[in-house]
């Protein structure tokens, strides 16, 4: 059973990612992906609520399931790497520190807001 919620929450936040990545960037004129850095952070706000406040199977379907396909570090490399090779390195190094410093903060937010 823990695999169907799995399943479900990621069915539902990967086009979540693509639909929301699509938009923000077709509004951004920055180097910056902010796309990946919306959705990446939006994930970490959600795993933080969850992680204390949630029971097992909705920590799966919305922590492993949603926000497992919702963000995406992956991603987040590339666009880094690719910065860098384009000869951006201050874009790179903005989006780097930018990434970590919202996630870690919304994280810790959600997790304070529901402990």
């Amino acid at each position: 059973m823990n695999w169907l919620l799995v399943l479900v929450g990621g069915a539902v936040g990967a086009p979540v990612r693509y639909l929301v990545d699509r938009a923000v960037s077709a509004r951004s004129r920055t180097l910056v992906p902010l796309g990946t850095l919306v959705v990446n952070v939006a994930g970490c706000f959600v795993l933080g609520c969850l992680a204390g406040a949630a029971s097992a199977d909705v920590r799966l379907l919305l922590g492993t399931g949603f926000c497992g396909a919702l963000t995406t570090f992956s991603t987040f490399g590339y666009e880094t790497s690719r910065l860098v090779s384009e000869g951006s390195g201050r874009a790179a190094l903005l989006n780097v520190l930018v990434s970590v410093a919202l996630g870690v903060g919304v994280a810790a937010l959600g997790v304070s807001l529901t402990a």
